[in-house]
């Protein structure tokens, strides 16, 4: 009898596992459940849908007959209310049971809404799914002024939507400056005459103490300072709740925030249950810790080790998995590149420096190792900088070699071959 796989979540890691799961067995039974009402399309691009740069068509990743062509079927619009783990079955709002012999969730998170009064007004937008871009492209193409809250890598998209949509913007930041545990203040400083030159103002040490409105939507928001600000269109991204409420009770550890606490092979504390994507607090083997990522090649890759895995523990002649990945994030708002890697607010110590007025390189080190960083300009060092943290290299004595414009590897011997 075929094994009867099920996934929640049809993201790019719920998707990853089922193309997976399909490739290494082609008599197995796969079935994707997904709240949302369309297939999997692509997170990264909705930023670029939204600045009203790219029509929707290319967004899209896999129709449903996508699914269908290789025999996984595909639930849209389900929500899953329960999952019995010990009678390996999962029920859905429409009262329906589905049994699993392996289960992966990978419902990945709902942004959080601020706790302010007003929060809740129209007008005030969110940024996770197509449904969401949709929405804001659409209000920002008639809005004058707006307000951003949320100085991190999702909140810089709202910003950058501001720009293109001629909507004139603040983005208050609580700090003094945008992502301040990754980024100290000089190479900040980039990203923010960037915004400006984009018609976004960043204003510092602010915040929210409430939004103004009228007839039920946004038209300002006070900051605790009690300045003032127009805001006909508010974007805000300042975190992530998990979507594992309907794991109460099914013995699946959690960590407080509703993270799903798996190891390096995506597989949690529960028989036969796995997770990968935005809601894992997974064991990094490169960090050498528990960790939390969400970047979409990180996701994918998840994904694909959670499948793989999968099939394996099913009997399957497939050889165990382990998630060994360093991450990237890249933005393209700007006229120079960006890009993070690793975990860069991670580490206890780093090394930073500032090339010209649109290039500055920032390496996080733990225990002597590379574990994340910053590009701003150039790029090219990224792929040497990952290798450093794949292999684990001891950098701690070497650490001025790590900011040359070209840096030498040898000078970080030994390096183990790439695998």
């Amino acid at each position: 009898m075929s094994a009867s796989h099920v996934i929640i979540g049809d993201g790019i890691a719920g998707s990853s596992a089922a193309e997976t799961i399909r490739e290494a067995d082609a008599e197995a039974e796969v079935t994707v459940i997904t709240d949302e009402g369309e297939a999997l399309y692509n997170r990264i691009l909705i930023k670029e849908f939204a600045k009203g740069k790219m029509p929707a068509g290319p967004i899209s990743i896999h129709e449903e007959d996508w699914y269908e062509e290789r025999d996984i079927t595909l639930k849209l619009n389900t929500h899953v209310n329960r999952v019995d783990t010990d009678a390996h079955e999962i029920h859905t709002h429409e009262g329906e049971t589905i049994e699993y012999d392996t289960l992966l969730i990978a419902t990945g998170g709902t942004p959080t809404q601020l706790p302010v009064p007003g929060s809740d007004a129209r007008g005030i937008h969110h940024f996770w799914t197509f449904q969401d871009a949709r929405g804001i492209r659409e209000h920002a193409e008639a809005a004058d002024t707006g307000a951003v809250i949320g100085a991190g890598l999702l909140g810089i998209d709202l910003a950058a939507i501001c720009g293109a949509q001629d909507v004139e913007a603040n983005y208050l930041m609580r700090g003094n400056a945008w992502w301040r545990y990754a980024l100290s203040e000089e190479g900040a400083e980039i990203i923010h005459d960037a915004l400006r030159e984009n018609g976004v103002t960043p204003v510092f040490e602010s915040g929210v103490d409430h939004f103004d409105v009228k007839d039920g939507r946004v038209v300002g928001v006070e900051d605790p300072n009690a300045d003032y600000y127009d805001a006909d269109f508010v974007g805000v991204a300042i975190g992530l709740n998990y979507n594992t409420e309907f794991l109460q009770g099914s013995g699946i550890e959690r960590t407080d925030d509703g993270s799903i606490v798996v190891d390096e092979h995506m597989r949690t504390n529960t028989e036969d249950v796995y997770a990968a994507g935005d809601l894992t607090y997974f064991y990094d083997v490169i960090l050498g810790d528990q960790a939390q990522n969400g970047a979409w090649g990180s996701a994918k890759e998840q994904g694909s080790i959670a499948g793989r895995n999968m099939v394996g523990d099913m009997g399957a002649d497939v050889e165990e998995a382990t998630f060994e990945w360093v991450s990237s994030y890249s933005i393209t708002h700007f006229d120079f590149p960006f890009l993070s890697f690793g975990h860069p607010t991670l580490g206890d110590d780093s090394v930073e420096q500032k090339y010209s007025d649109t290039e500055w390189r920032r390496v996080a080190i733990k225990d002597g190792k590379v574990v994340g960083g910053v590009l701003i300009g150039d790029l090219a060092p990224q792929s040497k900088l990952k290798k450093l943290a794949r292999n684990q290299v001891d950098v701690s004595d070497k650490k001025e070699f790590l900011l040359e414009e070209t840096i030498d590897l040898e000078k970080f011997e030994p390096i183990e071959a790439e695998q």
